[in-house]
């Protein structure tokens, strides 16, 4: 396992997924310059929106790793995982913008807290930075992240200036690069959404630490057009599919199957409720192709649980709650929206007060 990064410049490097960001490099890469970094790779997804020859003209000495295609951010973070040339790697999306000294507070905090592998700094909304946007969370049992400080004030947010968590959202992260890469790095398949709650997941499982620094702080940005959400009528249709997907490959892999079993009141509770939001958002089709392809790649998703519960160390009990279920703040104050997240977080809770002393 790698040592915590030096008091140095330069025992970090930066990589940054990039597509279409031509309008969030500037301040993603201006922020960086401010920082000790030994490099900054910039890992491309086919980016057709200028972004490469901006970067060729304004920062030549950047790293360019270009994917030829757009396979997601899971695949983008592996593979600057494996170029980076140091063995802590600051890993961020090109719509984070590091604040002053949030680079040297993660350090400092892994150099005192050594058994941490990921540190993940708040993340509040550029737009609106007294506002918490992630800030680690928990791994609900419906197979979901029950999300800290969600959209809470700054000066009401809960905690102290260092936490453990288990989940981290991969906005922006420091991670040990030698432990991520032989834990497998991200699952490519995912494409987006789940990617950063089964690493999280598969890393607790395996004895190690995540912690939340509260008091190192990331801006984020608006996010990728069409995919990104956080509030509004229109519900992207690829995030339905992705979503009624890459839940079920999350928690086939790595549940065990009791937990499975005893969960499934609960997990069928939620499903009913997101078929029915795909249904009411139109997305009755994507829901359709997200369960298809859940049973066309079983097999490859059974190979790949044997090798995560080998490496198993912590029960399904001591890494799973019952609530708070996390939705947009948006859904939260409709009327009708906002009885029933109630209702379903409410029956939720219950049903995991009924089976979490038998889970294991």
């Amino acid at each position: 396992m790698s040592a915590p990064p030096e008091d140095r410049p330069g025992a970090v490097s930066a990589v940054i997924c990039n597509y279409q960001g031509r309008e969030y490099l500037p301040a993603c890469l201006d922020a960086l310059g401010a920082c000790d970094l030994a490099e900054v790779i910039v890992v491309d997804n086919a980016s057709t929106d200028g972004s490469l020859e901006w970067l060729r003209e304004h920062h030549p000495e950047v790293r360019i790793l270009e994917m030829g295609e757009n396979a997601g951010p899971a695949r983008a973070r592996n593979a600057g995982f494996r170029a980076a040339q140091t063995p802590w790697v600051l890993s961020l999306d090109n719509d984070a913008i590091v604040t002053p000294g949030m680079l040297e507070r993660l350090c400092e905090v892994a150099r005192s807290r050594p058994e941490a592998k990921v540190l993940a700094p708040r993340s509040v909304f550029h737009a609106e930075p007294d506002r918490v946007h992630y800030d680690g969370g928990s791994v609900h049992y419906a197979g979901l992240i029950s999300l800290r400080n969600f959209y809470r004030p700054q000066d009401q947010a809960l905690g102290s200036d260092v936490e453990e968590v288990d989940v981290f959202v991969s906005v922006c992260v420091l991670c040990d690069r030698e432990t991520l890469l032989e834990m497998g790095g991200y699952d490519e398949r995912y494409f987006i959404l789940f990617e950063d709650l089964d690493l999280s997941l598969r890393l607790r499982q395996a004895g190690h630490t995540l912690l939340a620094v509260e008091d190192a702080i990331v801006r984020h940005d608006a996010g990728t057009p069409g995919v990104s959400f956080r509030e509004g009528a229109d519900y992207p249709a690829r995030r339905v599919f992705y979503h009624s997907r890459n839940r079920w490959l999350f928690i086939l892999k790595t549940y065990r199957w009791w937990t499975l079993f005893v969960c499934l009141p609960g997990l069928a509770v939620y499903e009913v409720v997101w078929f029915g939001f795909a249904l009411l958002k139109g997305g009755l089709g994507s829901w359709l192709k997200g369960k298809w392809a859940v049973l066309s790649t079983l097999p490859e998703t059974l190979r790949m649980r044997r090798e995560v519960q080998a490496r198993r160390q912590v029960g399904d009990r001591a890494l799973m709650v019952g609530g708070p279920l996390t939705v947009t703040p948006a859904l939260k104050q409709d009327g009708v929206g906002g009885w029933l997240v109630s209702a379903v977080d409410a029956l939720l809770q219950g049903l995991w007060a009924l089976v979490r002393p038998l889970v294991r």
